[in-house]
């Protein structure tokens, strides 16, 4: 039977309220294990607007064959092979609009990630949820993979809770992110971290990309460079073209 520590069994019992705003949320105090939170809204060619891919990948209500969840780059495809991330817990009953989540290790570390795949026509549910997550501090880094919904839709602000764990770090990873989320995300108490300039593809490989960087501190310019790194291999484009992708986030 596989044996999870008590810190990750609390945190895992936190995010029961984590699109609830409610206050409990935070990560229990006592814990020395980092938090990554990513939110996957699932590509949705009916309901979202997204340049069409195929049908079998686009479908928002079928997270397993879903690009940003299922496919070889999708959340579950990538992390579920990878030989350095260990699969801890999983969920593959929906939950209202979350239809799947997952809980990883990294190895040799304290790094645990929690992914949630929202359905696709809740992708309005996804990035408020995400929001709350920055404004509450309940992860150390939290992370946004898919459509950019802010360009089709606007999205009032969280209302302010008064109180925030701690200021965690931030990507956003969908089309010209920085321009529509990350004056958003510093009025939430967010650091934003990695942000996009331009229409890209959200492959969840770059989280895997960038997480030394991140666990070692290093600041926005270096994790632009190892996100350009990874992009560049993936998408087959040079590392230039590949980091220009990328904002450049000034500290």
């Amino acid at each position: 039977m596989m044996k999870i520590n008590l810190s990750i069994i609390l945190f895992i019992f936190c995010l029961a309220n984590v699109s609830t705003g409610k206050e409990e949320q935070a990560v229990p105090s006592a814990s020395k294990d980092k938090f990554i939170g990513v939110f996957v809204s699932l590509a949705d060619n009916k309901n979202q607007g997204i340049v069409p891919v195929p049908e079998a990948i686009g479908n928002g209500d079928d997270p397993e064959k879903n690009l940003y969840w299922g496919t070889a780059d999708g959340l579950k495809g990538f992390f579920d092979k990878s030989k350095r991330w260990k699969l801890l817990e999983k969920q593959e009953v929906a939950k209202g609009d979350v239809l799947r989540t997952r809980t990883y290790r990294l190895e040799n570390s304290n790094v645990v990630l929690f992914a949630q795949a929202y359905r696709g026509t809740a992708i309005r549910k996804c990035i408020q949820d995400f929001e709350l997550a920055v404004q509450s501090g309940t992860y150390d880094l939290v992370v946004y993979i898919g459509h950019n919904g802010l360009m089709d839709f606007n999205l009032p602000l969280p209302e302010k809770s008064g109180r925030q764990a701690k200021i965690p770090d931030c990507i956003v990873l969908c089309c010209k992110s920085e321009a529509y989320f990350k004056t958003r995300l510093e009025k939430l108490g967010g650091h934003p971290l990695l942000m996009t300039t331009q229409f890209m593809y959200p492959g969840s490989f770059i989280v895997d990309a960038i997480v030394e960087n991140w666990i070692n501190g290093d600041n926005p310019g270096k994790i632009r460079e190892s996100a350009g790194v990874a992009y560049s291999k993936n998408q087959k484009i040079s590392a230039k073209s590949a980091v220009g992708v990328f904002s450049e986030i000034k500290e």
